[in-house]
């Protein structure tokens, strides 16, 4: 079906599509300085595009940090801070969906269904993301297009414009890309008794029986499931490709505004935090953004400054031209990436609510991480890494540099107090106690240790599904 113009045809206004990538973590695309090939068709886009190279999603996990993608408002201005937020989102925020449909869009979400933060879309469609197929491998990303692509082609044969939001679950847990990409980045022998890298994993009891549901039985080396996260990435990236040769067999590529980006990173074998996305370490802060419009932004431009996930709302709505009264928390990147004077960032406040409730203050030289519970890994209650000694954030100084500590600590509760006057509302790390589902504050480590669970594949996938929980 081909969507090209007819002569005196009237101009539509652009399409947009968001490709949100569930835990890919930019140091993990070739796009991004990565040494193995990850990303080669995400690569091409980058060079039709302009690419921010220091990109970051303060607040973590998914719910959070897409209720901010989507309403441009950090989590002072959304009130959500938790995996598991308790009602719907707050009807003092417009989502994207809301405002473009309110301006004449069809709107379609695929994959995100029930979350709290996708709310807005007059059409919602799913797809398999969790479950393995018969050959015990998930191919999430092919899944998807099985319903983008005739969505895509339905939303193009109407004479409005469309938003289309897909959220990929490549490269999420559980890590199972199929053949050829399992292998693609791996050549030794995953089990090799000689290597014990995985009895930490293994004895880790809150997340063991899910990490046993599918890594494959008798895996010892930790490289062989990084090698599945890397292959997943590399999976996602040629189906991503399909949609882009989609859009291009329509005519639909000069009149598309396309993003790529994530909700937030990744851990794998650091920090204890084992293959998850728990942890304010900047393997999970860190993110791409992507942005490729024809035209309208420059081909081949990469961004140094750092920006963060509420910006790309604004910036949505300023490259389409739309205007609102909303004042937003992100920034629109419109001058930015015309290298025009703007307000740099050069610190931000960071919030953890998924299996830890953390809150914490990120500079460009330090970060500042204070557990508002005590957490499952017995972690010490105050964190500090000097990121330019430091970077992969191993050795904790906060005994060492007391002063370092204090001053952020006041940096952040400042940064604290005016948001909460500005929205004339409670820091939602404060209020959102029943963060992790079982009613009660946790007073210690080995209390949370002994409560929280993930048993299965089912049950991981109820907890972002808002599904009845299931277990094994």
């Amino acid at each position: 079906m081909s969507n090209r113009k007819r002569k005196n045809e009237p101009k539509r206004k652009p399409n947009v599509i968001i490709f949100g990538i569930d835990s890919l973590r930019r140091d993990h695309m070739s796009s991004y300085g990565y040494d193995k090939l990850t990303t080669p068709y995400i690569d091409r886009v980058a060079k039709d595009g302009v690419l921010f190279e220091k990109h970051f999603s303060p607040s973590i996990p998914t719910t959070p940090a897409y209720a901010s993608m989507l309403t441009g408002m950090d989590v002072f201005g959304t009130d959500v801070v938790a995996l598991r937020h308790e009602g719907p989102l707050g009807d003092h925020v417009q989502t994207l969906a809301e405002t473009l449909g309110d301006h004449g869009y069809n709107t379609t979400c695929i994959g995100f269904t029930g979350n709290p933060s996708s709310r807005g879309f007059g059409t919602y469609l799913d797809y398999e993301a969790w479950l393995p197929d018969e050959t015990g491998r998930t191919p999430k990303a092919q899944n998807l297009n099985e319903v983008a692509v005739p969505e895509l082609e339905r939303l193009a044969a109407d004479n409005k414009p469309f938003f289309l939001f897909l959220r990929h679950m490549d490269p999420h847990s559980p890590y199972l890309p199929p053949a050829p990409y399992e292998r693609m980045f791996y050549g030794s022998d995953e089990k090799d008794p000689g290597n014990r890298s995985m009895e930490p994993v293994y004895a880790f009891k809150p997340f063991a029986d899910f990490l046993k549901s599918w890594i494959p039985e008798g895996v010892t080396d930790q490289e062989y499931v990084t090698a599945q996260y890397d292959g997943a990435v590399a999976y996602m990236d040629a189906c991503i490709q399909t949609i882009f040769a989609k859009i291009s067999a329509m005519g639909l590529e000069d009149d598309t505004l396309v993003i790529i980006t994530a909700d937030h990173g990744e851990t794998l074998y650091e920090h204890d935090c084992y293959f998850d996305h728990h942890g304010m370490y900047d393997c999970t802060l860190v993110v791409p953004l992507i942005i490729k419009f024809p035209g309208r932004v420059p081909a081949g431009k990469r961004v140094s400054d750092v920006t963060v996930i509420s910006d790309v709302m604004p910036t949505v709505l300023d490259l389409l031209e739309i205007p609102v009264e909303t004042k937003f928390d992100g920034r629109s990147l419109r001058k930015t990436i015309a290298g025009e004077e703007r307000n740099r960032i050069s610190e931000f406040y960071i919030t953890e609510c998924t299996w830890m409730r953390k809150h914490g203050w990120r500079t460009p030289e330090w970060k500042l991480i204070r557990a508002l519970e005590p957490d499952f890994h017995f972690k010490p209650e105050v964190e500090l890494y000097n990121l330019i000694l430091d970077p992969e954030e191993n050795h904790n100084v906060a005994e060492q540099e007391p002063d370092v500590v204090a001053l952020l600590t006041k940096r952040m509760e400042d940064h604290i107090a005016r948001r909460e006057q500005e929205t004339q509302r409670v820091n939602p790390i404060y209020t959102n106690l029943n963060w992790h589902g079982t009613g009660k504050k946790f007073t210690s480590s080995q209390e949370v240790y002994d409560s929280l669970h993930i048993g299965s594949i089912k049950k991981a996938r109820s907890l972002q599904a808002k599904e009845k929980a299931e277990s094994r």
